[in-house]
């Protein structure tokens, strides 16, 4: 089969694609545009998902590709509800006066007044490199704070590897309302904590493939268009390094700082230096460091074993002179807990983590000067 004749079959198969509420497919409607189709086999294609289209039909649509004979690969660029995409401004990096980074130079934060108006205190969770729990350690604290009384919210600013969704238990895809051009999507909400995640509007194994500005943009929409509701905290989930996402929240909004997660072995630690610099470089103050996995206890001799060394947050902290918050040790019932999208403090407050991240919520709400109503709720 030649690649135009196999091309036809993929329009064909894509014709018959159609969205379960208006009956248009999703070639005559739009939504497939950019279609390729190479001799080898590979198909690729751009899939404009609308606010109110299923979240399965870029699945389906895949799907009905990968069945037809002589398809090798199927690759779809999703392209995300314009509200959500469509830039504040023609200025992708967020400088003023159309002024770029150099090297050696971050400009200081331009928040926007009357953003978020209704949210008391913003708190980046942060790291400088991934895996080291920092997703697990932003879903705990935001629980742990809500189970006291408190309004929380968290945003997953992780555009890369959203795993708040997950880390939930939450599925769902949220709500868009509003008239056109001033539309507002309604936060999901799991554990009393009101969530907003980029996974919730992709395919569970769809990639986030975008540029840099696009990610500022994402980031801004999810601050500006989600109905946040009054909150008496706000947490970021940001993703791991010192790149778009840091220096576009600091930039758009006031926050009261950011922690720093780090796990105890000299790599880790020597990535969040980097990232405790940078948050310094852009006048914004580090709360503390939070290390992470710092011992195993045995469950047959309750000999400590530490498998990623130890003391390495706390040398940093002092090393860096910000406050050093705790460790959280390495324990079964987090990762049984976060796959299962209970958190830890909700499902085990009574192991040796999920007390350690209790405390470690405490300690933060004095931090930013949060009164702790003292017991979960």
């Amino acid at each position: 089969m030649t690649a135009d004749q196999l091309k036809h079959s993929v329009m064909a198969a894509l014709s018959g694609v159609v969205h379960p509420d208006t009956g248009d497919d999703v070639v005559s409607s739009g939504r497939v545009q950019d279609l390729d189709v190479d001799g080898e086999g590979n198909v690729r294609f751009s899939f404009q998902l609308g606010s109110q289209d299923p979240g399965d039909l870029v699945k389906t649509a895949r799907t009905a590709v990968e069945n037809l004979e002589g398809v090798m690969s199927v690759r779809v660029n999703l392209q995300l509800p314009q509200s959500m995409m469509r830039p504040a401004n023609q200025n992708p990096q967020g400088l003023s006066g159309g002024s770029r980074l150099q090297p050696g130079s971050v400009p200081a934060p331009t928040p926007k007044p009357g953003l978020l108006s209704n949210v008391d205190h913003v708190i980046a969770v942060s790291s400088g490199k991934g895996g080291v729990g920092k997703s697990m350690v932003a879903t705990n604290l935001s629980v742990a704070m809500a189970r006291k009384g408190l309004r929380v919210g968290l945003l997953d600013a992780d555009i890369y590897g959203p795993n708040i969704p997950r880390m939930f238990g939450v599925t769902r895809r949220p709500r868009v309302t509003g008239e056109k051009g001033s539309e507002m999507i309604e936060p999901l909400e799991a554990h009393g904590v009101r969530l907003m995640s980029l996974g919730f509007l992709l395919e569970e194994e769809q990639p986030a493939i975008m540029r840099g500005p696009l990610i500022a943009g994402i980031l801004k929409q999810f601050l500006e268009q989600v109905a946040w509701g009054p909150l008496d905290l706000m947490v970021v989930d940001m993703p791991p390094g010192t790149g778009d996402a840091q220096l576009s929240l600091v930039q758009i909004i006031d926050i009261d700082g950011a922690v720093m997660v780090t796990t105890p072995q000299a790599v880790a630690v020597g990535d969040v230096r980097r990232g405790v610099k940078m948050f310094e470089r852009v006048n914004t103050r580090i709360l503390g460091i939070i290390e992470n996995m710092g011992g195993f206890a045995c469950p047959h001799c309750d000999e400590l074993i530490e498998v990623f060394g130890n003391g390495g947050g706390e040398r940093l902290a002092h090393e860096m002179d910000v406050p050093f918050l705790g460790s959280v040790p390495l324990d079964p019932s987090v990762r049984r807990s976060g796959d299962a999208g209970t958190p830890t403090v909700a499902s085990a407050p009574e192991s040796p983590a999920g007390k350690a991240l209790l405390d470690l919520a405490g300690q933060l709400l004095q931090s930013v000067r949060i009164p702790d109503t003292g017991e979960a709720v």
